[in-house]
């Protein structure tokens, strides 16, 4: 077999392989949100179909399967169609250079926090041709209310990505990853969470008001707009958005993991030159445990914090994250010039 073809072969084994993965994690997800809302809000959850509920996800799969598939009057219905894979897509695509493991990724790019951004970025349009084009006044504004959420956050976190690409001198995720680790601070001290504490907590918060999760879900707020931008969307295009929402949660807190928790490397452990399948099974095991942790977190916010109005989620996106963060990449410039491996010199 020759190098290309070889390559090529190779490349759509990973694929399948992540893209396996993230359909597995996805009903996962959805059972654990089910379980961890009923915990904090002193309810059972899940418990009928299947050991403990397990079995839940399918049962709502097959229900979503089997509902009549409708298609409103006057809606356009080839964009109707579309929006859904629209917004599913582009977080599938954004989560292919992502490091899993040492140097494991499905593509690998030397601008692959710039590939990204410009692929995550499509989902934008998912959201407003689904409101648009379905024909619904309280789609329409659900459709507009994310589009404008998701273009001003997505300043944000754009700036705050550009610290860490100061900080790092580099695009490359493998890099950034191997930057944050340091055989003198235990592998942890080196984490960007601690060279730029700033552009992490705008991170976060961007991240999930990119992904429409509470606190900063309104455009599908319930008492306000029914459903929002999927109002008239039913059985698998619905799951199709359900989904979309899910792989976006599982992407972007992959990158949070890759540029400011180090990634796929192991505190107390040096990256080996030549890794062994050893060292490549415990770099996808601790980037997993990172990644899960995240995820319980976007879940736990989403049933702790109540909704902000809708002028309060722009108000702190203009009014606050983009002027911090621009304030932030003045500190790393600062820093940077004056040899600082964080932004306030640690004794």
């Amino acid at each position: 077999m020759t190098d290309p073809l070889y390559s090529i072969l190779i490349a759509v084994i990973k694929a399948v392989i992540i893209f396996a993965v993230i359909l597995q994690i996805v009903p996962l997800l959805v059972y654990f949100e089910r379980k961890i809302s009923a915990w904090i809000q002193d309810r059972i959850g899940p418990n009928r179909v299947g050991p403990i509920g397990l079995l839940q996800p399918l049962a709502d799969v097959i229900k979503l399967a089997f509902k009549e598939d409708l298609t409103p009057q006057g809606a356009d219905k080839w964009i109707y169609r579309l929006a859904p894979v629209l917004v599913y897509a582009p977080a599938v695509l954004a989560f292919t250079v992502i490091p899993v493991g040492i140097d494991l990724q499905v593509a690998s790019f030397d601008v692959g926090v710039v590939f990204l951004l410009t692929i995550s970025g499509f989902s934008v349009y998912g959201l407003a041709f689904g409101g648009w084009a379905s024909n619904n006044k309280y789609s329409l504004l659900g459709g507009l209310r994310a589009s404008a959420q998701m273009i001003s956050y997505e300043v944000a976190m754009g700036l705050s990505i550009i610290a860490i690409m100061m900080t790092a001198e580099t695009v490359d995720l493998n890099e950034i990853i191997r930057q944050q680790w340091g055989s003198g601070t235990l592998g942890l001290l080196e984490w960007n969470l601690f060279k730029q504490p700033i552009a992490a907590v705008v991170f976060i918060i961007a991240a999930f008001a990119e992904t429409n999760r509470l606190p900063f879900d309104l455009a599908e707020c319930e008492a306000e707009l029914i459903g929002g931008f999927h109002t008239e969307y039913t059985g698998l295009k619905f799951a199709t958005f359900f989904m979309g929402e899910y792989v976006a949660m599982i992407t972007m807190s992959g990158l949070m993991v890759t540029l400011f928790l180090g990634g796929w490397s192991v505190p107390w452990v040096e990256i080996p030159t030549s890794p062994s399948m050893v060292d490549m099974a415990l770099s996808i095991g601790f980037f997993s445990v990172k990644l899960f942790a995240l995820l319980f977190f976007y879940i736990w916010i989403r049933w702790t914090l109540p909704r902000f109005r809708y002028d309060q989620l722009m108000g702190i996106g203009w009014k606050v994250f983009i002027p911090v963060s621009l304030v932030n990449l003045g500190l790393t410039a600062v820093a940077g010039v004056l040899g600082w491996k964080w932004l306030i010199p640690l004794p």
